[in-house]
């Protein structure tokens, strides 16, 4: 059955003019009523609280691209360049977990996520994003690393899941191509593989996305300025937000009442005369919603 067309209350507003060459990993913090994102290629961990206006910042030696809060310990899960790791934003102690393909040295971690039971999802890359050298990993509490899917793609954004926690959906960005599994909660094992949606040319290319609590999923546009709402199940679009730059890049719900929108965009890829005209390149931005999202999942160790 379709579900209904979301409406969109604001236009986008820019919360933090950060000149990001790289957002990414948009996650609300529950616990602490603000926005953790990313600055990929600059190493940079950043942390937004809207009641209060608090921007906070920390540097790493090497690329930071994902991350979810932890049930048990302090702070963090991230994906860095080549693996996972804890990290505490109070303490700013960093512990390494787990490199699962030290043969790929020409890839990077990119997007990922927590599911229901708490295990953190990490997709890797082509730092060059021309090899299909991408795959998708589960990252498990106790410390177990599992190669999920060997994808073949140069490169992976997502995932997120369906409400009823049945379908996973994962992005193949280079060829526009927005692919769904079935997916077996108890063991976190994937089949049915199938193409779910194709961006047009015009449209860009899918990066980051979620999912809202009604199940409807929310696609960044890299190159196409804007986040784009679809059916869960027929994957018609049903509701378009427009932002002022173009490579739009990952998306969480956030906030009080979980109604907004929290949006991520980058710089890198834009020639000069580009970032004259889109002065806001590299802002995160965001836009109220009447629909829900759902907390973010947190990891179980």
């Amino acid at each position: 059955m379709p579900v209904d067309t979301p409406q969109l209350l604001s236009e986008a507003q820019c919360v933090w003019p950060a000149d990001a060459t790289l957002g990414e990993g948009t996650c609300w913090s529950q616990r602490e009523q603000a926005l953790y994102w990313v600055d990929i290629l600059e190493h940079r961990l950043y942390r937004y609280t809207p009641a209060s206006g608090e921007r906070r910042q920390w540097r790493f030696d090497e690329t930071i691209s994902a991350l979810a809060e932890r049930v048990q310990g302090p702070g963090l899960i991230v994906t860095l360049q080549r693996g996972f790791a804890f990290f505490d934003p109070e303490s700013g102690r960093l512990q390494r977990l787990d490199e699962p393909e030290p043969e790929r040295t020409g890839n990077r971690f990119n997007d990922g996520k927590c599911d229901a039971q708490g295990r953190f999802w990490g997709g890797t890359m082509d730092f060059g994003c021309e090899a299909p050298t991408g795959a998708l990993y589960r990252f498990d509490a106790p410390g177990r690393c599992t190669r999920v899917f060997d994808a073949g793609f140069a490169v992976t954004n997502g995932p997120t899941w369906s409400a009823d926690g049945r379908t996973l959906f994962f992005n193949e960005t280079a060829e526009r191509r927005v692919h769904a599994f079935d997916f077996d909660a108890g063991s976190g094992s994937l089949s049915n593989q199938r193409l779910w949606l194709r961006f047009e040319e015009a449209d860009g290319y899918p990066d980051g996305m979620t999912t809202d609590a009604a199940g409807r999923l929310w696609i960044c546009h890299w190159g196409g300025a804007c986040v784009t709402c679809h059916d869960p199940q027929s994957a018609a679009e049903l509701a378009r937000v427009k932002l002022p730059t173009s490579h739009i890049t990952n998306v969480a719900f956030g906030g009080a009442d979980l109604r907004t929108l929290f949006i991520t965009s980058a710089r890198f890829g834009l020639s000069d005369a580009q970032l004259e005209r889109e002065p806001l390149a590299g802002a995160l931005f965001s836009v109220r919603v009447s629909e829900r999202g759902v907390p973010a999942h947190l990891f179980a160790g």
